[in-house]
């Protein structure tokens, strides 16, 4: 609520565009000859689906096309709404078709439920427009959405969110007439608490003013920061971001930049991630980037696994900052991941493999008799265990799926294949 009055909308509502014209940061949406344009000028509203952030104006477009329509709009919440309010507003539309349906975070609704528009929406007894944060590819029913356009808003870039600021203090009524100063980096650091999301800059805005009843106010970093109280990380354990960001934290450890690495890995423990998912992938890492370039890797990594159980947060965090900044430090090497999925693609590709005599097994007198065992050179026997013998099938002598790299211990361990198996690494 607001703190102009008990009955006062938030800033962000009072400032909600009513024109396609007014909506800012999405010019690839709402400019002159844009496709949203093209439709509101057309005879017929398609049913839409709105991919993007929140706070970027995915609700305000529906609401303008509705109102440009001249159509009724109904809006539910999916975090609110099931099966059978959805009935209930189909079976309204029956007796007005061409209505409206707005639903909020269409990705929350299961699969049950996004059938059961799947009929108004095709013989048009409604036209569906949904609001996502989560990429609808993803989230979306296949054959929903395919009834649908859908359209991709992104984040407000700082322009966006100052002249949606400037604009607020400009029209509002209830600011209009009050003289509003930004002192330095006090704008930018409300653009960089809003991460992009224009409703919580002007609900930070509308707090900052609410605090402050004089007439003339200079805004402060300070003041700010107050308001917004602390920046929530638009993280999603749930959703598409949770990818990017597990993503960028491993391609980061990879890239060997422990800084990015612990960069990511603040936020996902800032989002709430579970901690043993983070270190989960980190085991997965040592073994599939850094292998037998440093063995020691996956040997902290799994450790860190079995450290942070016992202990949990806030000290976890440790652990898992000295693992990933330690593997985003070592030498890598992908030879170990190389090898086996070559071996796999081979063995699915090729008829399987005899495996030669002298390695069979030979319990029983006629197996000895067969040939079985017969010529195994025990390696222990053998100064240095070198007593070389061939392991592989006949079909795949001198085949080497093992490339070690010349990084870190791998390098010596390429030394000790080319001097033993020459026939390999020659």
């Amino acid at each position: 609520m607001s703190l102009f009055g008990e009955h006062t909308a938030p800033l962000a509502e009072r400032m909600r565009p009513q024109r396609l014209c007014d909506i800012v940061g999405q010019a690839h949406l709402t400019s002159e000859g844009s496709p949203l344009q093209r439709i509101l000028q057309s005879s017929r509203i398609p049913s839409m689906l709105f991919w993007g952030p929140p706070g970027v104006g995915k609700t305000t477009l529906a609401s303008v096309i509705a109102q440009a329509a001249g159509k009724p709009m109904i809006a539910l919440s999916a975090i609110s709404s099931g099966v059978k309010e959805v009935r209930e507003v189909l079976a309204k539309a029956e007796d007005s078709p061409g209505m409206i349906l707005f639903i909020d975070e269409i990705h929350r609704f299961n699969k049950s439920q996004q059938d059961a528009l799947l009929g108004a929406v095709e013989r048009g007894t409604i036209t569906l427009l949904g609001a996502t944060t989560e990429n609808p590819g993803f989230e979306v029913n296949p054959a929903l959405r395919s009834r649908c356009h859908i359209f991709v808003l992104n984040a407000l870039d700082s322009d966006a969110i100052f002249q949606m600021l400037d604009y607020a203090i400009e029209k509002d009524p209830f600011i209009q007439n009050r003289t509003i100063e930004w002192q330095q980096d006090s704008r930018k650091t409300l653009y960089e608490l809003s991460g992009g999301d224009g409703r919580k800059a002007l609900n930070i805005l509308d707090m900052i003013l609410g605090l402050h009843s004089e007439d003339k106010i200079s805004i402060s970093v300070a003041m700010v920061t107050s308001a917004a109280a602390t920046k929530v990380a638009t993280y999603d354990k749930g959703g598409e971001y949770h990818y990017d960001v597990i993503s960028a934290f491993i391609k980061s450890i990879r890239g060997g930049d422990p800084n990015a690495t612990v960069y990511w890995l603040a936020l996902m423990l800032e989002g709430g991630e579970d901690i043993k998912f983070i270190a989960r992938r980190m085991i997965i890492l040592a073994s599939e980037d850094i292998g037998n370039a440093n063995p020691n890797a996956i040997l902290l990594a799994t450790t860190c696994f079995q450290a942070i159980e016992r202990v949990g947060m806030p000290e976890s965090r440790i652990i898992l900052s000295q693992t990933a900044t330690y593997l985003a430090c070592s030498p890598k090497s992908n030879a170990a991941y190389l090898a086996i999925d070559e071996a796999l693609a081979y063995v699915r590709n090729h008829p399987q493999g005899e495996v030669p005599l002298h390695l069979r097994n030979a319990p029983l007198s006629l197996m000895k008799n067969m040939g079985y065992g017969v010529g195994y050179k025990y390696s222990h026997d053998y100064e240095g265990n070198a007593g070389n013998q061939e392991y592989m099938p006949d079909a795949l002598q001198g085949k080497a799926f093992y490339r070690p790299t010349e990084q870190g211990k791998e390098k010596e361990l390429k030394q000790f294949l080319i001097q033993k198996w020459k026939a390999y690494y020659s």
